[in-house]
């Protein structure tokens, strides 16, 4: 079971970046599937959360009103939109699927069952 991160890299603060996490080797179309961080340091902490309709998000209140996380479940697909970049958003982000299917994305926190490999995100200010 795989969940395949991607987008990551280096941009100033102010900048945008779009995180893709792919389903692979399995799909988790009926899962609720979210967004974690670790920067150097410190513990890995949520991000976002989206339901497994893809009708109902829960966003950290460290990054509410600039980032936006969706899902596109015909392609397998979650997206993390991350607008307004600040140096403090650098870490590595790591994406998530819940451990069973019909967890609410409020939920997921308490119930990751898999972990995407991680994608570099640096932010320079």
């Amino acid at each position: 079971v795989q969940l395949q991160a991607s987008g990551g890299g280096m941009v100033q603060a102010g900048g945008s970046l779009r995180l893709t996490c792919v389903d692979s080797g399995r799909t988790f179309t009926n899962y609720a599937k979210g967004w974690f961080r670790q920067a150097p340091g410190k513990e890995r902490e949520f991000v976002a959360a989206v339901g497994w309709r893809g009708q109902s998000a829960h966003i950290a209140d460290s990054v509410k009103g600039r980032f936006t996380i969706s899902r596109d479940n015909a392609q397998n697909t979650m997206y993390l939109q991350m607008n307004s970049l600040k140096s403090e958003d650098t870490a590595v982000y790591f994406c998530a699927v819940a451990t069973k299917p019909y967890i609410s994305a409020q939920s997921l926190m308490r119930f990751v069952g898999y972990w995407g490999q991680g994608t570099q995100v640096t932010v320079s200010s």
